[in-house]
Order: structure tokens, then C-alpha cells, then sequence
């Protein structure tokens, strides 16, 4: 039943009884259930969850004892990287001689090997992080589908994946030709869209606006690139498919031509006006009449608040990350106010993002977006659950669902830093005993003096 990086991985799973456990729930008002048994099948499902006197473990059962422990559901991730780890940027490799030069090679023949290997050591370590579902959003190629359909078959462990394969931009637009796919027309931009979908992703992503890492000039960044007809083109092809569809907006102007487009959730966002919140609530072109705000703090806040000799952003970058940063930290606030949908997502793999820090996004949305330890929780499970919705199969306790487990030291709704620290984790009922993501001390250290 063990695996880890020191564990061979176990492809059936055996099932289990963890009991007298205390339950956070992660419904809005921070539920707790005390002195609990949960049952987990050999088909990787809750059969049960019930208080300990009540509940009868089968012989042939492992029992845990989880005295003391506190057991909540696993954390899903909605914009993740596999690419990447987190580690500052080189400023010399974010130019656009520099991202064709990375993106020849990682497109090459030693390129893909190497994609593979970064992809499946990534994946592992989200999952020894506490994070049991992710999205990515802008893989380079394939891997990332191929890498989901092995973790499904369980041929190796990880989390359940949603991959977007490459996201969708203008020539030279943000994030090509690296992680990219480029049309000029809404023809274009079907096509490309369906070239994604013939290849089994499960959701995509438009780059609508420009980006803080390949800007190249001052104000680059939420500058629209995309058309609406375009990026309508896009959505009507995914949501013929049952798809959703995200989008890469950093300005008040690139988020309402993204919503207008059909979207169905903002990456990054902006400064809201009522317009905005109006078409977040109702989006009639969104494939479920809404559409969800992902803030992403981890990833703009970082380039203002530590030094720029850390970071490794350019001058361009900072000055457009100071705009854009000041934009998602206040929508993300005001989405909040407004009830708007706003889900958990980090943009892991780009500078002083690092797979393992999912936990910081809930700490994040307390402090600077006014929500409540409940309500992150809340939002980093049964509401991205809903977002990606597959509220069917995970987010919550609940007998029939994915035994997506997040076993802690503590009570996370008293002090978030404890997801930091997980005990066990359980994906699709399949345990880590000794999870122990690779850290990275001086990103953390540093991360820590900011947010302090």
C-alpha cells in the first residue's frame, strides 16, 4: 500500500478502515465531525463515514488508527504547470530568442524524455502535497494527457489530472511558441481547439490578454491579444465537446471580452466593475450560464513584495507585474463581496511558485481577499470540484466518491499552515504513508519574510 520516492507504488488498492478521526467537511460554515471512521473500498471509494460507535470494520479491512489526526478532503489545484518547478526566472531565457530557443529543444527528441520525466516528478510532488485533483493549463505538448491516462491505469502514481494540452494564442501572442498553439483567425482558433480535443484533453485555455512573464514592453501585460470571434470560436468548439474553457486575462478589458467569448473561468483577473460581476454571475455563452474568477495570488504577489535580485524578473516584468498584481488582488477581493464563484488555483511552475505551495493560496485568499479559513477550504475542494465538475467524483466525504483523502496533525480551519505538513494522503484510495515533497528552503524562506 506504500509508495513515495522511497516506496514502490502499489497499483491495487487495498482497503482500509482510518478511525476515530475528527472530519473537516470543507463546506462554507467549517463543519467538524469528531470522532469518525471512514471506510475505503478496494474499488478506491468511501463506503462510509460515520461516527466510530456506529460503524462496523470488516475483518479482511486495514485499520488506522487516526487518533488525533484530522481528516479533511484532498485539495484540487485549478491552474498548475508540469513544466516547470518554481524557481526564478532567467532573465535571459524570457525573450523571445530565448523562448524559441527553450522551445526548440523541449520539442526535440531529447526534449520529450525530459518533458516526461519533469511532468511525472511534478505531478508527485502535488500529490505528496495534499493535492489530489489538478488542472493544468498550458502543458508544452501531449505529456500531460499521456502522464493522466498512465495515473487512471494505475501504472504510476499521481493525482487525477485534467490537462489542457498547449493553450491557445496569437502568433508571438503569450505563451507561444512555448506552451502554445497560434491561429490569426476564428477559423484558425477552431481548428486549433479541435486539434487539442482530437488529442483527449479535458479542458483548454486562451491566452486573451498578454502575460507578466513574456512581456516585452511596458503595459504588455492585460493588453488583449485575442479577438472575442476568435476566442468565441474556441468555446463554441469545447463546449460542443462538453469542455470548459479558461482564459489568461490580466485587465478589466481583456476579462470582459473573455466572459463575452463564453469563458467559463478568468485566470489572473482584474479590477471588476458591476458590468463584470454581472457577467460572471449570468454568462449565457459560458458552458454552465456562469463563469468562475481564479485569482492565482501566489503568482502575481511574489514579483512585488520580494526583491527583484531574487526573482530574477526583468525591469518590463516588474513594472507590468505592479499593475497586474494590484488588478487580480483587488477582483479577487471584490469577487468575494459580490458571492462570485472564485476557485483555488496557484499557476504552479512559474517563479516562486513551487508544486508543493498550494496551501498558500488559501492563506493568501484570507488575507488579502477577505474569505474566511472555511471558505478557502471550501473553495480549494468542494468548489473547485464544482468549477471542473467533477463534484460528482470528488471534493467531498461522502459514500460513492473518490477516496481523495487529506489526513493532517491538526485542525487546518485553526491554522491553515498544517496543510503545509500532511500526515497521509490518500488519491483514488491509493495512500502516500510518508509524503515528503521536495522543498525548496530559500523560496520558502523568502516567501515567508514577504507574506509575514
Amino acid at each position: 500500500m506504500k509508495f513515495s520516492r522511497k516506496f514502490p507504488y502499489n497499483p491495487l488498492v487495498e482497503p482500509f478502515a482510518l478511525a476515530h478521526v475528527r472530519v473537516v467537511t470543507g463546506d462554507e460554515a467549517g463543519t467538524v465531525r469528531n470522532n469518525m471512521t471512514i471506510l475505503v473500498g478496494a474499488n478506491g471509494r468511501i463506503e462510509q463515514v460515520a461516527p466510530s460507535i456506529e460503524t462496523s470494520i470488516p475483518e479482511e479491512y486495514h485499520y488506522l488508527d487516526g487518533t488525533g489526526k484530522t481528516v479533511m478532503p484532498g485539495l484540487i489545484n485549478l491552474h498548475t504547470h508540469l513544466f516547470a518547478q518554481g524557481k526564478p526566472l532567467n532573465p535571459r531565457l524570457a525573450t523571445p530568442q530565448g523562448q524559441r530557443m527553450v522551445s526548440r529543444f523541449v520539442h526535440s527528441p531529447l526534449g520529450k524524455p525530459y518533458l516526461d520525466t519533469t511532468a511525472k516528478g511534478n505531478a508527485e510532488t502535488l500529490l505528496e502535497s495534499g493535492v489530489t485533483t489538478i488542472r493544468t493549463l498550458g502543458d508544452v505538448g501531449y505529456e500531460v494527457t499521456a502522464l493522466r491516462d498512465r495515473i487512471k491505469t494505475g501504472e504510476t502514481p499521481g493525482p487525477r489530472i485534467l490537462a489542457s494540452g498547449p493553450l491557445l494564442a496569437i502568433p508571438e501572442g503569450h505563451g507561444a511558441p512555448l506552451i502554445a498553439l497560434t491561429s490569426s483567425t476564428p477559423e484558425e482558433a477552431r481548428r486549433t481547439a479541435a486539434e487539442n480535443i482530437a488529442h483527449g484533453v479535458d479542458v483548454l485555455k486562451i491566452a486573451a490578454t498578454g502575460g507578466v512573464t513574456d512581456a516585452q514592453k511596458v503595459g504588455e501585460a492585460g493588453s488583449p491579444q485575442m479577438s472575442v470571434d476568435q476566442m468565441r470560436a474556441i468555446c463554441d468548439e469545447a463546449h460542443t465537446h462538453g469542455i470548459i474553457v479558461a482564459a489568461h486575462a490580466q485587465s478589466p478589458e481583456g476579462v470582459r471580452r473573455a466572459l463575452t467569448a463564453g469563458v467559463d473561468t478568468i485566470e489572473h483577473g482584474s479590477v471588476l466593475d458591476d458590468e463584470l460581476i454581472t457577467l460572471f454571475r449570468h454568462n449565457p455563452n459560458a458552458l454552465r450560464g456562469y463563469s468562475a474568477l481564479v485569482p492565482t495570488l501566489s503568482a502575481g504577489l511574489p514579483l512585488t513584495l520580494i526583491g527583484q535580485d531574487r526573482t530574477g524578473v526583468t525591469d518590463i516584468q516588474l513594472e507590468n507585474s505592479k499593475t497586474v498584481v494590484e488588478g487580480m488582488v483587488t477582483g479577487a477581493r471584490q469577487a468575494h463581496e459580490a458571492g462570485l464563484v472564485v476557485g483555488v488555483g496557484t499557476d504552479t511552475g512559474m517563479t516562486f511558485v513551487p508544486q508543493y505551495a498550494t496551501w498558500r493560496e488559501l492563506e493568501l485568499l484570507v488575507r488579502f481577499a477577505g474569505f474566511t479559513p472555511a471558505e478557502a477550504i471550501h473553495a480549494a475542494t468542494q468548489g473547485n470540484a464544482r468549477i471542473l465538475g467533477v463534484d460528482g467524483v470528488t471534493g467531498s466525504l461522502e459514500p460513492g466518491k473518490s477516496a481523495d483523502l487529506l489526513v493532517l496533525g491538526d485542525n487546518p480551519l485553526k491554522d491553515l499552515h498544517v496543510l503545509d505538513h500532511p500526515v497521509w494522503v490518500v488519491a483514488a484510495g491509493h495512500p502516500v504513508w510518508r509524503p515528503n515533497p521536495r522543498h525548496f528552503p530559500d523560496i520558502d524562506a523568502l516567501l515567508d519574510e514577504a507574506y509575514d
